[in-house]
């Protein structure tokens, strides 16, 4: 017999974004990872690459040098809402400044003199470090969006950047309670940690593309895992 209670509405999902930076090292390919605190309602003690919510303050931020035009049309693409160039580049400054809060990692470039201000703490506090984001060596490659069940539902998109101007010592659990460990792993050290299942699809997207000629900076389709019905679909951007 149907029952009278409405099914709870699902929840929209929010703008977020992971930021994947990596190094080549002499044993290869290493990653920036973390893992999130058992306390966390939302993938308790899952390894992930940093990232979370865009705020409204990553849409007032300028960077020193924008997204290239490839990124932001795919950024673009499908979105969800009301379409535009600033939420696709605040995506990307979201994907920067959470990466600040919560390794320590100011991925940007050295102005010289006063820094900018912000009524955001934690942009002042990256504005602090004498730096300015830089999104010209960002890349997107992938997409995915929580599915309706869960107690929180993101739209995440994936950046990639290539650092090797890092000292993998830079990286450490910072002020934020995101995470509890941060550490520089190889793609095969990734793959054998908890990880959430799009986070294991895209190390494992990496792991194909870096045996590839021209390797990570190859063009490829960008993969959009979301869900229909009971199961995940995957799509390209």
């Amino acid at each position: 017999m149907p029952s009278d209670t409405p099914s709870p509405r699902a929840l929209r999902p929010r703008d977020a974004a992971t930021l994947i930076v990596a190094r080549h090292m002499k044993d290869g390919l290493r990653v920036l990872m973390g893992k999130r605190s058992e306390q966390h309602k939302f993938m308790p003690g899952k390894y992930v690459f940093p990232g979370g919510r865009v705020d409204f303050a990553d849409s007032r931020i300028r960077p020193t040098a924008d997204l290239p035009d490839d990124v932001v049309e795919k950024l673009m693409t499908r979105m969800g809402g009301r379409p535009s160039i600033n939420r696709a580049r605040a995506m990307a400054l979201a994907a920067v400044r959470e990466t600040f809060e919560e390794t320590g990692l100011a991925l940007g470039t050295t102005v010289e003199g006063a820094p900018q201000q912000s009524k955001s703490a934690a942009w002042q506090a990256f504005f602090d470090t004498g730096k300015r984001p830089d999104l010209s060596a960002l890349r997107l490659i992938g997409r995915a969006v929580t599915p309706p069940n869960r107690p929180r539902r993101f739209d995440s998109r994936f950046f990639l950047t290539e650092r090797h101007d890092l000292d993998v010592a830079d990286a450490r659990v910072a002020a934020s309670t995101e995470l509890t460990e941060v550490a520089w792993l190889t793609l095969k050290e990734a793959l054998d940690l908890d990880l959430p299942r799009v986070t294991r699809v895209v190390l494992e997207g990496l792991s194909e593309q870096v045996t590839r000629p021209g390797g990570l900076t190859a063009p490829r389709p960008i993969p959009y895992f979301y869900h229909r019905g009971k199961g995940w679909v995957r799509d390209e951007l």
